[in-house]
């Protein structure tokens, strides 16, 4: 039975997901529909990133993941299909292939839009569906459409790292309001080398000790942890971080930014070490 995620931007308000499924699921009977969010805030492809690469590692091989954020970052004429990690991602040219992948894929083609057809949502799903739908029929990924030799590359923020320390962003805040930071467990153990350490937010809060589950603390009082994931993760115990200290996720306009020092310091969070 194949397997098709959907990730996007649209929210549950109205019938756009639901029809998504029904169409998906006229195109490609017998495909079991899952979906990873539809709570992506609008044009946010950091956040959309780390909800995709979070969540895709767990689906078998030969999983098709319908990526629908930011779709229409500009007039689009084609869609694109790769290959990754024995899975299959389909998304807009908007940049968050090459982000959710690290790299660009081998295998990218073009899924080519019908000319003269209005560009809205339904009829771009219809494209990849028709797509998938041929894939699981037999054919070759090859015969989806023409080889992408370039596509629109954009780069994961990384954090900024010192001797002493590292500053990251973050980049998702969650139903709890738990808020996650883009440093992830491999470059916190790389940087720290054994020494103390301090977390810094919003100046004056510190934590100076990772706890492993939220029951670590007493009720109310805020922690650390590396969450499922393996990103930073800034909470309060039965409250919420985000609203307590004032702490805000990624935003659109930041993209554009010259220098990442000229982020809000209710959006970054710096970890301190020494001997």
């Amino acid at each position: 039975m194949p397997i098709i995620t959907l990730t996007s931007d649209i929210g549950l308000q109205d019938y756009l997901a639901g029809a998504i499924k029904g169409l998906l699921l006229q195109r490609c009977p017998g495909a079991q529909v899952v979906d990873v969010s539809h709570h992506i805030s609008p044009f946010n492809l950091p956040q959309a990133t780390y909800i995709c690469r979070s969540a895709f590692r767990y689906f078998p091989d030969d999983t098709f993941h319908l990526v629908l954020n930011n779709l229409f970052d500009r007039k689009p004429e084609y869609l694109l299909l790769a290959r990754h990690n024995g899975q299959y991602i389909c998304c807009a040219d908007n940049g968050l292939l090459t982000m959710i992948a690290g790299e660009k894929p081998s295998e990218v083609y073009r899924l080519a839009l019908p000319p003269g057809e209005t560009r809205n949502t339904m009829n771009l799903v219809r494209v990849m569906a028709d797509a998938m739908s041929r894939i699981i029929g037999g054919a070759p990924l090859s015969g989806a459409g023409e080889p992408a030799a370039e596509v629109v590359v954009k780069n994961n923020l990384q954090p900024l790292t010192g001797a002493d320390y590292i500053e990251g962003q973050i980049i998702h805040i969650d139903n709890f309001e738990n808020v996650v930071v883009n440093i992830t467990r491999e470059q916190f153990d790389e940087h720290r080398r054994q020494r103390r350490f301090a977390i810094l937010f919003r100046r004056d809060e510190m934590i100076t000790q990772l706890s492993e589950t939220y029951a670590d603390v007493p009720e109310g009082q805020k922690l650390a942890l590396f969450n499922a994931a393996g990103y930073l993760e800034i909470a309060v115990n039965k409250g919420n971080a985000a609203g307590l200290f004032g702490l805000q996720g990624f935003r659109r306009d930041q993209l554009q930014q010259a220098s990442y020092q000229q982020l809000s310091y209710y959006q970054t969070v710096r970890i301190l070490f020494e001997e």
